[in-house]
């Protein structure tokens, strides 16, 4: 007898073209049976215009009650090859809508979606001109008053943010407002981004001297443009600088370094912004429709009000500001915090022989550098991905597919083996008195960057310095007192003192928005990054998307860009084709707005 068990493929396909029929039919009871019980389906953009995840039958019932009629989804199609492990199948697809062609992942139980993702890829009628697309570049023929390339690029710096207005401002020229140039350059917008340093790479090259990425170069790419081949695994940092300087120019972003923005607010007779930016000693008034905020996800540097502050004769400074250890030669210094900034601080300094003690006042995650590669991100992010077909915009999607709800629990076997691995290690931390944590579930690191973007610290060699003695450790302690000569802790300890670093973090940045624009429209906006998760410094209730990142917020017209190189390459997707569909006319009603529920 043949076996008639269909392939992995064939049953992927099945429920496809039974979902994509359902769904041409605006049969959504047949949809919504397609869904398993436990289902999760994460949309960005394509369907909802937003970033946003339906956790329930219920909830996808009420989303394409809402949407199915204005989206009208069609030729749901099997891209490669389905693959079944442990009673899931996984499946890519493609899909289109009236608007625009997308991509997507579904896992399959039982016949029946677990996860959906779906991804809005391009517009239709606004696509890059990639590939087949691509522009010409040399004008062939005779043509009076011909222009060259470099003119018509002269003639655009010239004119853009003075006779010409930019139809987007980005305010903020690190990693995020980078890359979110690049995507707006090849979809044809006007843009212009903001940097107050002189040259692109700045934010990266003004940090302390011995930062080097955390992050793996597989993580850590561009959009359009990778790192070479050879690019080291974890690159320095003024390496990182010299790239984005590069790509800047590359890329042809309108990029005004030296350039402050001073103000905002919004015109709503115009429906347009009014920003005002100081560039080469002069008042420049920016008029754009539609606003990016790109400083990251933090606001400005915490820096701790502690009693005798002024009366302290030697250097003190926040860990942004560190000028590295060559200036503490010869002095007692002390870093208040310990996460990252403060172990990579710290190390530097034990480096170059200075006295350094680390004051811990609050438990922290060690995730070791070799062990997170390996157990977080190996199978996305790595050589060996590359080789198993997985690059980095495979990754991206893979990840993105885990909706925010399921990954806890998916990430504490991760964390549960890196406790089994790095026992010795961990023990003899906290025998030297450090205080760890995995995150109040056991979730580990990438959890607490999402939830609080804090609390850490991928090892990759301070760790060893704490645990052996050469780092000296205060824990379970904070500073009372500072001294003239010293600081007194809270509990009686007084250390000698002549240079103190504040590695204490950043505050909200919605601090940014208030003063930039006024208080009332960053409460407005509300708080950025977190979950809702209801753990130490991400207040509930659960949202299911990182608060007001990426995506529109409750002040239209008003966009925030962040996160690491990773986010800021991937999301940057998202967020330009939504720029794209309203500067361009495109109807785009979002789906799912999320309430404001915290200011701060």
């Amino acid at each position: 007898m043949s076996d008639t068990t269909p392939s992995p493929s064939e049953h992927a396909q099945a429920w496809l073209t039974g979902f994509d029929h359902a769904l041409q039919r605006r049969d959504i009871d047949a949809a919504v049976a397609m869904m398993g019980d436990d289902c999760y389906w994460r949309d960005l953009v394509s369907f909802t215009w937003n970033i946003c995840t339906q956790e329930s039958p219920a909830a996808v019932r009420a989303m394409l009650a809402a949407r199915l009629d204005d989206v009208a989804p069609s030729h749901w199609q099997l891209t490669g090859d389905a693959t079944t492990a442990d009673g899931v199948t996984e499946a890519w697809f493609t899909f289109e809508t009236r608007l625009s062609r997308g991509k997507g992942l579904v896992r399959l139980i039982n016949g029946r979606a677990w996860t959906l993702l779906t991804t809005m890829v391009e517009l239709k009628g606004h696509e890059e001109k990639t590939g087949r697309h691509r522009v010409a570049g040399a004008e062939h023929g005779v043509h009076r008053g011909r222009k060259s390339w470099a003119e018509l690029k002269a003639d655009e710096a010239a004119t853009l943010g003075h006779t010409v207005q930019p139809e987007v401002v980005v305010i903020g020229g690190g990693q995020g407002g980078i890359a979110l140039g690049a995507r707006l350059r090849r979809l044809g917008i006007s843009h212009i981004v903001v940097e107050k340093n002189p040259r692109a790479g700045d934010s990266w090259r003004n940090r302390y001297k011995s930062l080097c990425l955390h992050d793996p170069v597989w993580y850590d790419h561009l959009p359009y443009l990778n790192f070479p081949d050879d690019w080291p695994v974890f690159a320095p940092k003024d390496k990182i600088g010299d790239w984005l300087e590069a790509y800047v120019k590359i890329m042809e972003i309108n990029y005004w370094a030296s350039t402050t923005a001073t103000g905002a607010k919004f015109d709503e007779a115009s429906q347009t912004w009014e920003v005002t930016v100081q560039r080469d000693g002069q008042t420049v008034v920016l008029r754009p429709k539609e606003l990016v905020i790109a400083l990251g996800v933090s606001g400005y540097p915490n820096v701790p009000q502690i009693p005798g502050a002024e009366t302290f004769l030697g250097d003190q400074h926040h860990s942004s500001k560190h000028p590295g250890p060559e200036a503490c030669q010869g002095k007692q210094v002390v870093v208040l915090g310990s996460n990252n900034s403060a172990h990579d601080i710290c190390a530097a300094l034990w480096e170059q022989g200075v006295d350094v003690t680390m004051v811990q006042r609050s438990s922290t995650h060690i995730a070791p550098s070799a062990s997170l590669m390996e157990l977080a991100l190996g199978g996305l992010y790595s050589e060996d991905a590359i080789a198993a077909g997985v690059d980095h915009h495979k990754g991206d999607l893979i990840f993105a597919s885990l909706p925010y709800k399921i990954m806890a629990p998916l990430q504490v076997p991760v964390y549960d083996e890196m406790k089994r691995r790095d026992a010795d290690l961990y023990n003899r931390l906290e025998k030297a008195g450090f205080m760890l944590d995995f995150g109040v579930d056991g979730s580990g690191l990438f959890m607490k960057y999402l939830r609080r973007g804090s609390g850490y610290y991928i090892d990759v060699g301070a760790s060893e310095l704490v645990a052996n003695g050469s780092i000296k450790l205060k824990s379970r302690t904070t500073i009372e007192r500072i001294n003239p000569k010293s600081v007194t802790l809270t509990d009686g300890t007084e250390l000698p003192c002549d240079v103190l670093v504040y590695a204490t973090g950043y505050g909200s940045m919605n601090q940014w928005l208030a003063g930039l624009i006024s208080p009332a429209v960053a409460d407005r906006l509300g708080k950025v990054w977190g979950l809702g998760s209801d753990t130490p410094k991400d207040p509930g209730p659960w949202e299911g998307e990182l608060r007001n990142m990426w995506k529109p917020t409750q002040v239209p017209h008003l966009w925030v860009h962040g996160g690491n190189l990773h986010q800021s390459r991937h999301y940057s997707q998202f967020l330009s084709l939504q720029l794209k569909a309203r500067l361009a006319g495109i109807p785009t009603p979002v789906y799912g707005l999320a309430p404001v529920h915290h200011t701060r």
